[in-house]
């Protein structure tokens, strides 16, 4: 099996990927779900769990999922690793998006097992505007149940995953890509938020 040396969100496969960054505002279209891996995210309609997460980015202070509760909707995404191909561009390209997000009444938190000094260089090196909190103890993603194992032999991470919870805290969208190099569907999650508005 080919690896590339901390390019592990989208190359745990033989087929060698280029990586490709999309802050300029470029989109990319995710590959289509070409395996018969079932994918068991929490389902919708149940209650999110919530969670307290130390960031330092965009800001040094704690996420706290319930903060929204009763103010604003919520998009909750679990990324594999930072400084990684895929990685780097789904959140570029949401952080280019971010406007959209805000205009549909809702706030975006993504999601890895990275410590959060990882996270903050890699914003700052990115230019992520999206807020990025640490499950370094994968706390949250085993609640979410988005624990991909052992990803590209170098352990357990965070999957690719995408939710929508409502201002009452129920998760009204649930998507678990199939492979970490496939994107959520981003159009079905605006279309969630645009059903909640």
């Amino acid at each position: 099996m080919r690896r590339v040396p901390g390019d592990f969100c989208e190359r745990p496969f033989d087929t060698p990927m280029p990586l490709i960054n999309l802050c300029a505002g470029q989109t990319l279209t995710a590959q289509p779900n070409t395996t018969n891996k079932i994918n068991m995210a929490i389902a919708t309609g149940t209650k999110a769990p919530d969670f307290t997460l130390k960031s330092k980015s965009p800001t040094d202070t704690e996420v706290k999922l319930s903060n929204n509760f009763g103010k604003k909707n919520t998009v909750v995404l679990f990324f594999p690793l930072a400084f990684t191909g895929v990685c780097t561009t789904e959140l570029c390209d949401v952080t280019a998006g971010l406007n959209t997000y805000k205009d549909l009444g809702a706030d975006v938190i993504a999601i890895s097992v990275d410590s959060p000094f990882a996270q903050a260089a890699w914003a700052q090196k990115e230019k992520i505007g999206v807020t990025l909190a640490s499950d370094l103890n994968k706390t949250v993603t085993k609640a979410y149940d988005v624990v991909f194992p052992m990803l590209a032999g170098v352990g357990d991470t965070a999957a690719r995953a995408a939710f929508v919870i409502d201002k009452s805290g129920v998760v009204q969208y649930s998507e678990q890509t199939a492979t970490p190099k496939d994107l959520p569907n981003f159009d079905a999650v605006k279309s969630a938020l645009a059903k909640l508005s």
